[in-house]
């Protein structure tokens, strides 16, 4: 192999677990140390102020300004005593990250000095740029003022030296520019929906709390290794490489004993994440090779999703610190499994009734039916924009293949809530006390106890299972931000709510006993949802033909996918339950369409600088070689017998000339068409270009490229090859 390729592969090899410092205290001592929650509240802020912050937080009440001022100094008094110097609105904008500007608790003290200040107006609210961050056409340079706004129900904390402030980011007009500003508002949406229908059942609820529960995965990758692979540094994905002889077909790296270097990395990031407040629980290997996942306890919804951009943002840092690079792109190795984040969603009442789990008598029971069945109602109405709201450029790699969701959005229930709705469908009584959430299951194995077994099956091909007590929406890429999913499906839950008890109402209102009236509506509603509800295997064609004639959203193209957000159903749904105005819709949806556009010009760009730099000189500099062989065979041996002998790396010769020619073909007619593309003023017009010209150009040079990669000598090869990047330790 080439002198860097062999140096960066025997750095891999040889490098040693990084020994963790771990703390003395057990995790929960030092659970959410730098987190300024209701304990550090209650020491560092006077009892009225910290009364008014927390009915704030749990009961929605409007921030009062006067106590801004007393919060700002409890605040300053914690973080200054763990050493921080500096403060930062910590906000998500529209580029899937995070955003933060730095200012230092620093003020002239008017006598020539200076003092450490943070007034409750600095706490409250700070200016940024809104028209350097993504914007769809909101903010142009001319007229840039936007708005960083506290959200005091996710709590600031510490990282080094920062005090990090959680906020939304609105425009000078009022628009969001953000994921957390239209979340709280779907959050609202939802919550204050689902509260009106609890009160069907329980009169003493008070509130109703949508959660989340997010599974990271991502991929470890050996700095080295990913420092000498460009299009992994620039794309976050392999745009070339041949699958390795082994990858995951002997399933033997899924739940398998974490490497030691890796185990050093997850107990550094659970140590680090545990400080900052997040409630990490699960850890074990994925089932591709170097792929990995971690999972929470479950959160609020707002909170979670804050958590979940904090961890990627620890994942990266402290990956560094022992020697690896964090993948978070959903495919970034052709071949084997891609990486999604599952939002395991679910509401419950703040007495701690789940509203999606079975109960113990009929009422309990029509409760939890109640909100499964509009669920599936939301997710069939608006099964188009919830396919919308997951997908990405990178996304559309890992939908459809290795165990990941088709981009076809359908509800597996499994046998037994099947079976309970086509009873209830059919039946003309209105008994439900036969739904168990568990049932047992006993082995003939003496030593074992008996099992509990779940009211479902899993369903990995299902976008949208229920798993018990939730719904897991798998379709979701590990690098988006959860906020995008909750969102649409928070809106579209909320308005179905809202709809279904316009129609209870309407009944009772005709004289109908309410339960009665509600299972009218249930018993509608289960024949409407019909075709959301697939158990079955959502690889195969024949789920995708059965799926068009069902009417679901089959389409596959990234950029049209987006349509959805626009349809006057998305645009009814989300003006009417005030999570987001048609202008903010439109914005998204410019965004969209040029963020897709330039990934994949970044791409094609990266594919064609490495076509010229590094294949096809290799490729080249190998074929001389062996024309080389052959003249010095002719001149050795006897015509006929050197005819034979140079016969293989003459075809050797032809194979390499004709992948060249079609490589270098390829990449000009690339650039040729990415000049074309670039000239269309429609974004949406420009993204679908790239998509049906472009994207396919780089699949069919790649595999040009890949089939090099088997004929050229390996020590001539110059990119690390699949075989050292998925499983060097």
């Amino acid at each position: 192999m080439s002198k860097l390729r062999f140096k960066v592969v025997e750095e891999a090899f040889h490098k040693k677990p990084v020994e963790v410092e771990e703390p003395n205290e057990r995790p929960s001592e030092y659970f959410a140390k730098y987190v300024f929650n209701r304990e550090k509240m209650f020491k560092y802020l006077p009892s009225k102020v910290y009364e008014k912050l927390t009915d704030v937080i749990d009961n929605g009440a409007a921030l009062d300004r006067s106590i801004a001022d007393q919060v700002a100094a409890g605040m300053k008094r914690w973080a200054v005593e763990l050493g921080v110097t500096h403060y930062t609105h910590w906000f998500q904008p529209l580029t899937e990250g995070t955003a933060e500007k730095h200012d230092a608790f620093v003020e002239h003290d008017g006598k020539g000095g200076m003092l450490e200040e943070f007034s409750g107006k600095l706490l409250v609210q700070q200016e940024s740029d809104g028209s350097s961050f993504p914007n769809g056409g909101i903010r142009n340079t001319f007229e840039a003022r936007g708005y960083s706004a506290w959200d005091p129900s996710s709590p600031v904390f510490v990282v080094d030296d920062t005090l990090c402030i959680p906020t939304v980011f609105i425009a000078y007009t009022g628009e969001s520019l953000d994921y957390k500003a239209p979340l709280l508002k779907s959050i609202h949406a939802v919550t204050q929906a689902a509260l009106d229908v609890v009160h069907y059942f329980d009169y003493s609820a008070k509130k109703v709390i949508a959660y989340l529960g997010w599974e990271q995965e991502y991929f470890l990758v050996d700095e080295g290794l990913y420092a000498a692979r460009p299009d992994l540094l620039l794309t976050g994905r392999t745009l070339m490489g041949h699958e390795a002889s082994k990858n995951q077909q002997l399933e033997d790296h899924y739940f398998g004993a974490i490497p030691s270097r890796v185990a050093a990395f997850m107990k550094d990031l659970e140590i680090q994440a545990l400080e900052l407040g997040i409630p990490v629980k699960t850890r074990h290997n994925e089932v591709a090779p170097n792929q990995f996942e971690l999972a929470p306890i479950y959160e609020e919804c707002n909170l979670a999703v804050d958590h979940n951009m904090l961890i990627m943002s620890l994942m990266r840092k402290i990956a560094r610190n022992h020697g690896f690079r964090v993948l978070l792109h959903e495919k970034p190795f052709k071949g084997v499994n891609g990486s999604g984040k599952h939002n395991n969603w679910s509401l419950g009442t703040n007495n701690g009734t789940l509203l999606m789990a079975p109960g113990k008598t009929s009422e309990e029971n029509l409760r939890f039916i109640t909100f499964v069945v509009n669920t599936l109602m939301a997710v069939h109405r608006h099964n188009g924009l919830l396919k919308a709201s997951i997908m990405s450029a990178t996304n559309a790699h890992r939908l459809g293949a290795h165990e990941a969701p088709p981009a076809i959005i359908s509800s597996f229930l499994g046998t037994q809530l099947s079976q309970v709705l086509d009873h209830l469908e059919e039946s003309t009584t209105n008994d439900l006390t036969s739904l168990d959430a568990k049932q047992g299951l006993k082995l003939d194995i003496p030593q074992i106890p008996e099992l509990l077994i779940d009211n479902t099956d899993r369903n990995r091909t299902s976008p949208f299972a229920f798993t018990g007590n939730r719904f897991e929406f798998r379709a979701p890429g590990s690098e988006a931000n959860c906020a995008s999913a909750m969102i649409a499906l928070n809106a579209a839950v909320a308005e179905q709510l809202i709809r279904f008890k316009q129609a209870v109402d309407a009944l009772i209102e005709e004289g109908a006993p309410k339960m009665s009236a509600i299972i009218q509506v249930i018993r509608q509603y289960i024949k409407e949802c019909k075709p959301i509800r697939f158990d079955g295997n959502g690889y195969s064609d024949e789920w995708k033909e059965e799926a068009a004639r069902r009417g679901l959203d089959c389409e596959t193209s990234c950029p049209l996918i987006f349509d959805n957000y626009l349809h006057p159903d998305s645009i009814r749904m989300f003006e009417s339950t005030g999570v987001m105005t048609h202008k903010e819709l439109e914005a998204r949806n410019e965004v969209k369409w040029e963020m897709y556009t330039k990934k994949i010009q970044i791409e094609a760009r990266v594919l064609g600088d490495l076509v010229m730099n590094h294949i096809v000189p290799v490729a080249i500099e190998y074929q001389s070689k062996l024309l080389d062989n052959a003249y010095k065979m002719k001149a050795i041996f006897a015509a006929g017998e050197a005819a034979d002998l140079s016969a293989e790396n003459l075809a050797l010769i032809r194979e390499i000339s004709e992948h060249t020619a079609f490589i270098k073909e390829h990449v000009d007619a690339m650039i040729a068409a990415r000049k074309v593309a670039n000239r269309i003023a429609n974004q949406r017009e420009k993204a679908i270009a790239y998509h049906d010209t472009i994207a396919p150009m780089l699949e069919q040079i790649r595999y040009h490229i890949d089939q090099l990669e088997l004929i050229v000598d390996d020590q001539m090869w110059t990119l690390p090859k699949y075989r050292e990047l998925l499983f060097i330790r």
